[in-house]
């Protein structure tokens, strides 16, 4: 009996790390797009604001959506909300822009970027490269 305690206690405390992780997430935002179909309609986390396009990315345990659909040739600005975010995900790096942001912890961030051209894509990830989105310009 004594023998199984130590593993039981650690599968325990696996399982809990694992549902105290995911609890807090929202994860509507996370479906997973049909790779394969091609859109030209704008995803739904951009909208329009004075003119400007807003491209609207959670930073919180990897970045969500990862992959949005954007209208071309119009002022964009990336932003960013971050709610409790401590991982590597806070440190934002648009590599092809040569953009490089520290997040808040909780907040958010706007990031301005020149108008991408039509068939464009922008891709962001963390620090260490673990998360990443892209950003397709149609």
């Amino acid at each position: 009996m004594n023998k199984y305690i130590i593993p039981l206690i650690l599968a325990v405390i696996f399982i809990g790390t694992i549902i105290f992780y995911y609890s807090g997430r929202d994860t509507s935002s996370t479906d997973q797009t049909d790779s394969t179909a091609q859109t030209t309609e704008p995803s739904s986390n951009v909208k329009t604001e004075n003119g400007k396009q807003i491209i609207e990315i959670n930073a919180w345990g990897g970045y969500s959506p990862q992959e949005t659909v954007a209208k071309a040739n119009i002022p964009t600005i990336i932003r960013v909300t971050t709610n409790k975010t401590f991982d590597c995900s806070s440190s934002l790096i648009l590599p092809s822009l040569r953009i490089q942001k520290s997040l808040p912890q909780s907040g958010t961030t706007d990031i301005e970027i020149p108008t991408q051209k039509s068939n464009a894509s922008l891709r962001g990830l963390c620090a260490m490269g673990m998360y990443n989105f892209k950003i397709k310009f149609n």
